[in-house]
């Protein structure tokens, strides 16, 4: 496989396209990977903050146009790293020129840590919980702390000492999808009964306290797949070659992490609904007839977030040192983002992880209105620096900025993700200019 090649000395494969011989993903396989990173416990909690701001019909309809909108944008991408077989980070340098593609390949890493070092504080804390409701034992003094992060770090670095197409279709498309989904199931029927015995007309009524917006609830509901973007074509390129596999790619990426979004941010609103003033959501979870199983799943398939995190993580790394292999990076990415979570206040942090995360709707924009197009560009290799496309994305990042301190009722992801579009577009390179050859055609080398 070549994006785990041990050889120090080999090519450049972060910004090279990816060969057949690793093009493996069929269709199911995009829809099983992107439904399982689609899960987790962090969506439902923020499903959970929709309700008492909006309503429940409003929450319904931002968490349905949000979903279709956010997981459009991840197959958009997804179809693009497959028809090029390029990583995100050679996404990058493709728009915005070999220098300074540098610059939002740092910014990738340096957020892909801080997620990671996240979901593995999310998953001990959520052991700890199941370890103190379930079976009484206390694990949230400072030598628990230490034993729950550095169990689901060995289970992490575990993982990432293997293949990552074998781990998708081998694990995550066999038997993890089944369980999640099981899981799922058995969690919305539960607390489906718990609302209906309070009376779904109450529920369905339900006024929000008016902070915030429909657009501003939609732009939250974006927030989550749209923070996938900087991952999607690192998975996406082991799609099959031709129309038909970017197909697949497009169509299984948007259809497994749709139903994901829509399910985990759905059931946070249930939950929030029907529990006591005060309760968190593991603890709601757990109390639910089966929920000890159901939340153990859902856990268990936390760890794919992290996964996904850091091999995507290790793909950007790969880029800018190229003499450490893909694997290599991943461990090294993986221990460190166990010692920060053991060090680190992560939920004084997160306030820095989502401002940094706004740096990527702008960057992405204007991948998509450069290269999403078939648009045929002028110099999409040679140049070392794009001018036209940085000032776009530096644009971008104030606009997406600007709408949040000027009009917040409107959103903030939406608006610069179609500005930066537009104007990437309206300013793309002649055909003529390029010489009859698209980005994508020279890409493929």
């Amino acid at each position: 496989m070549a994006t785990l090649n041990d050889s120090s000395t080999g090519p450049n494969e972060a910004l090279t396209p990816i060969a057949d011989s690793a093009r493996a993903f069929h269709w199911h396989d995009h829809l099983s990977l992107w439904f399982s990173l689609g899960v987790g416990l962090l969506v439902m909690q923020v499903g959970a903050y929709l309700v008492p701001a909006v309503g429940t019909r409003e929450a319904v309809i931002a968490i349905l146009l949000g979903s279709v909108i956010g997981a459009g944008l991840l197959a958009w991408t997804a179809r693009l790293g497959c028809e090029s077989g390029l990583a995100s980070a050679g996404l990058m340098h493709r728009t915005y020129g070999s220098a300074f593609a540098r610059l939002p390949v740092v910014l990738n890493i340096v957020q892909l840590v801080g997620w990671t070092t996240f979901e593995l504080v999310i998953m001990r804390e959520s052991t700890q919980a199941i370890g103190k409701q379930a079976f009484g034992l206390g694990f949230d003094g400072a030598l628990g702390t230490v034993l729950t992060t550095l169990l689901w770090g060995a289970v992490l670095l575990a993982l990432l000492a293997g293949s990552m197409v074998k781990l998708v279709r081998r694990f995550v498309s066999r038997f993890g999808l089944p369980l999640v989904v099981l899981s799922l199931i058995w969690l919305t029927w539960q607390f489906a009964q718990q609302l209906n015995a309070q009376g779904m007309s109450a529920f369905w009524s339900r006024q929000g306290d008016g902070s915030m917006g429909l657009f501003s609830a939609l732009d939250l509901v974006i927030a989550m797949p749209v923070s996938w973007l900087p991952l999607v074509a690192d998975y996406a390129r082991h799609g099959q070659r031709g129309p038909r596999g970017a197909a697949g790619a497009m169509s299984g990426t948007w259809i497994g992490y749709a139903l994901a979004n829509i399910w985990c941010y759905a059931l946070g609103v249930m939950v929030v609904s029907v529990a006591q003033p005060g309760t968190s959501l593991v603890t709601a979870l757990l109390l639910a007839q089966g929920g000890l199983v159901a939340l153990g799943l859902i856990l268990i398939d936390e760890l794919d977030n992290a996964y996904g995190d850091v091999y995507s993580g290790s793909v950007s790394a790969h880029s800018l040192r190229p003499r450490w292999s893909v694997r290599r990076w991943g461990l090294v990415i993986a221990a460190l983002c166990i010692a920060l979570a053991l060090v680190l206040p992560m939920h004084s942090l997160e306030p820095f992880l989502l401002l940094l995360s706004s740096v990527f709707v702008p960057l992405y924009g204007v991948i998509l209105g450069r290269l999403g197009t078939g648009a045929r560009w002028a110099q999409a290799v040679e140049r070392r620096i794009d001018w036209s496309a940085a000032f776009i994305w530096i644009c971008g990042i104030v606009v997406y900025h600007a709408c949040g301190k000027l009009m917040p009722q409107w959103g903030s992801a939406l608006p610069a993700l179609l500005a930066t579009f537009l104007l990437a577009w309206l300013t793309r390179p002649s055909a003529s200019a390029a010489g009859g050859a698209s980005a994508l055609a020279q890409s493929r080398g």
